[in-house]
């Protein structure tokens, strides 16, 4: 099974530029979406449904923000759209997937780029959200799960451009890093430093500034984190920067079924 996640900053925005081309090339087999900007009411998915793939919505309450969806050629078992939380919920920030032998969980966690009010709601939604997969790997009923989105938050060093200068920024405080540390520690493994651990300049999230792209000056902010149940499965792992429906690009990971 491989899985993608994308950060499309407007899923018509990114459809306009060829979208569904890449996708009808790629074929993922799940592909997670963040930041869809559309209700379901305005959304046309008739591109997607052609090239084989169910769609699973879920966007925010405000016009133009936000929101979550997931592409499926494969039937789920069960489909969970929110988290029970009203807070996230109204930003469509969860739908998850559940399919035999894998529960896919897509994400669009807060920024906090805007400025302290929202930092301080991205730093409690990532403990709320610790707590919430938590209690998922403890419910029988749903199998391993497989993390993917934009996380906004970057491990290591090794995963911006510019640590030193970013210290202090969000993304990369101090907490966000800890707190990653201690969501990995709880049981999840991230795919893409598994299999590529030593290797710098890989990101997935470019400032539309300063021509920073074509410089490689980025973060990676786009993750695919996966049970530790699940890591015999594990076949590949990576990013698709010559993807530009976005200022991301995509990530994936392949579990052998």
């Amino acid at each position: 099974m491989k899985i993608v996640s994308y950060n499309l900053n407007g899923l018509r925005s990114a459809l306009s530029k060829g979208l569904l081309d890449w996708v009808a090339a790629t074929q993922p087999d799940v592909l997670c979406v963040q930041e869809i900007k559309a209700g379901t009411a305005s959304l046309d998915v008739s591109g997607l449904a052609a090239l084989g793939y169910r769609a699973y919505l879920h966007p925010a309450q405000k016009p133009g923000y936000s929101g979550v969806a997931t592409f499926s050629r494969v039937e789920p078992l069960a489909v969970i759209t929110g988290c029970g939380e009203s807070r996230y919920d109204d930003e469509g920030r969860v739908l998850r997937l559940d399919f035999e032998g894998v529960s896919v969980l897509n994400t669009y966690m807060p920024s906090g780029t805007s400025g302290p009010a929202r930092q301080a709601f991205k730093v409690a939604w990532l403990h709320w959200f610790r707590s919430y997969v938590a209690d998922l790997k403890q419910d029988a009923a749903v199998p391993p799960l497989v993390i993917g989105g934009d996380f906004n938050c970057c491990q290591t060093a090794i995963d911006l451009h510019n640590p030193k200068a970013n210290q202090q920024s969000p993304g990369y405080t101090p907490e966000e890093r800890q707190w990653f540390r201690d969501f990995l520690a709880d049981g999840f493994t991230d795919s893409f430093r598994h299999l590529h651990p030593d290797m710098p300049g890989h990101y997935s999230w470019w400032s539309y500034r300063a021509g920073s792209r074509a410089r490689n000056v980025g973060w990676r902010l786009d993750h695919l984190l996966v049970d530790q149940a699940l890591l015999p499965r594990l076949r590949g792992a990576g990013l698709w920067p010559d993807a530009v429906h976005s200022d991301h690009c995509p990530a994936w990971v392949e579990l052998a079924n």
